[in-house]
Order: C-alpha cells, then sequence, then structure tokens
C-alpha cells in the first residue's frame, strides 16, 4: 500500500474519532440508544464535533477518489503522497479549529484541503509537465 492509501484511511479514522471522542467524554449525558439526540448537540463543542465529523463525511468522497485515479492513471507517486500527507495534516487542524471555535481559520484551511484535492486529481494530466 502507498503512503497516499494510509492517508485515504488515516481520513476516515479521523472523522470518525471526530465525534467519538465527544461522546466517550459526554458518557454522562450521551445515549447510545438515542445516538441522534439533539439535546446531546445542544451543547456547543458538541455541536461543533458533529459538524467537523459531517464535513469530514462530506470531505473524504472526493480525496478517497482523487487519490486512487491519481493512483490509477499513474500520477507521479511520490507527489501523490506528499499531498495526501499534506491534506491528512491540513485534516487534522481543521478540526481542531472547528473544534476551538475559529470559523475563519476554519474556512481556510477548508479552501486549502480542497485545494489540495483538486491537485491530486489533477496529477495525471499535468504529470508530462513536471520534472522527472
Amino acid at each position: 500500500m502507498t503512503v497516499a492509501e494510509f492517508c485515504v484511511f488515516g481520513t476516515l479514522v479521523l472523522y470518525l474519532l471526530t465525534i467519538v471522542s465527544v461522546k466517550w467524554a459526554g458518557h454522562r449525558r450521551f445515549d447510545n440508544s438515542r445516538p441522534r439526540d439533539p439535546a446531546f448537540y445542544e451543547d456547543a463543542i458538541h455541536a461543533r464535533a458533529l459538524g467537523a465529523h459531517q464535513n469530514g463525511i462530506e470531505a473524504f468522497p472526493f480525496f478517497a477518489v482523487a487519490v486512487l485515479l491519481a493512483e490509477f492513471r499513474l500520477g507521479p507517486q511520490h507527489l501523490i503522497d506528499e499531498l495526501a500527507v499534506l491534506f491528512l495534516i491540513v485534516r487534522i487542524a481543521y478540526v481542531f479549529t472547528y473544534l476551538g471555535n475559529r470559523p475563519t481559520l476554519r474556512s481556510i484551511l477548508w479552501a486549502i484541503g480542497f485545494l489540495i484535492n483538486v491537485a491530486i486529481f489533477f496529477l495525471p494530466m499535468i504529470r508530462g509537465y513536471l520534472p522527472g
């Protein structure tokens, strides 16, 4: 497996841990028989964790497809790997800014992550223009 493929798995784990952590931390208030109970998410940190989790679910498919397509179409593997690691780092920072209620920085990180995905997606198309 490539580094980029491990980053795909890491991105999946990240969005799961984002919500699991607040559910575990709020174990006295969290009722597993009602996991979507709106009352649990009235707390600001719980609501932000849910938002970060949902955004992780939304961002995951494009990242996974971009990595796999770039590899399938023989994009430069070292660049795919480097960009995938960078994406995972940006997503980790994104989660912390979401939980820390830093909306401007969060939006900047989201945009950077999106641009990284676009770059991964188009790597096979531009590989002939890249230094060897």
